[in-house]
């Protein structure tokens, strides 16, 4: 009788920070789609993670996202990325409405000694489905935008690191007396991505 044990699956940096990166990718285009920054139409299903998810055909949006996920992928791969945010905001006005925070935790030995870490593809695609879910069922308690909305793609480096020109500064888009939700987390061994939205509280809602 053949026993069976569960396999695992060697990570390395560079692969590790393409995992990341591609999560951003997605779960950014996961918002977009369920907070209706973008009309409903202008997304087609695909499969991924298991999961039916929604890709942005808008080619400014596409070309947007794609080259923010290379140098993501870039930046991780060198330990330097410490948060990524996306920012919701007012159109008309640039009012933060909504800030989507994904704060990475590197493993500083492998960026160090180049070493590797095992952990299965499966458990990792588990733990991205349940984040992927919770984005999904945000409409359930998120506001609803009643106006125009825009968004904007923030990232945390360390100080050291070489910023391509197309990366301007930017002050934080910080909400003021914001509602928070911790989501799940996804570990690839090498990094630790902890999930959070923080929004705009209706003034209706706090009397």
């Amino acid at each position: 009788m053949a026993s069976r044990t569960a396999s695992k699956d060697v990570i390395t940096l560079k692969g590790s920070a393409a995992i990341v990166s591609e999560f951003f990718g997605y779960a950014a285009n996961s918002i977009l789609y369920n907070r209706g920054v973008y009309p409903e139409e202008s997304f087609v299903k695909v499969k991924k993670y298991g999961l039916p998810m929604l890709l942005t055909q808008d080619e400014e949006v596409k070309s947007y996202i794609a080259s923010i996920t290379s140098q993501l992928s870039e930046w991780l791969d060198a330990g330097k990325l410490q948060r990524i945010v996306l920012v919701i905001m007012s159109k008309a006005t640039s009012e933060v409405l909504e800030r989507w925070n994904f704060s990475i935790e590197t493993d500083a030995e492998v960026v160090e000694k180049g070493e590797i870490r095992e952990k299965s593809d499966k458990e990792i695609m588990r733990e991205i489905q349940a984040i992927m879910r919770q984005i999904a069922s945000s409409i359930t308690y998120l506001p609803c935008f009643d106006e125009q909305c825009v968004f904007d793609v923030l990232a945390y480096t360390d100080t050291d690191v070489a910023v391509p020109f197309t990366w301007i500064e930017s002050d934080a888009k910080l909400i003021k007396n914001p509602q928070m939700v911790k989501l799940h987390s996804f570990d690839t061994k090498i990094h630790k991505v902890d999930t959070m939205v923080s929004y705009k509280v209706d003034e209706w809602d706090e009397e």
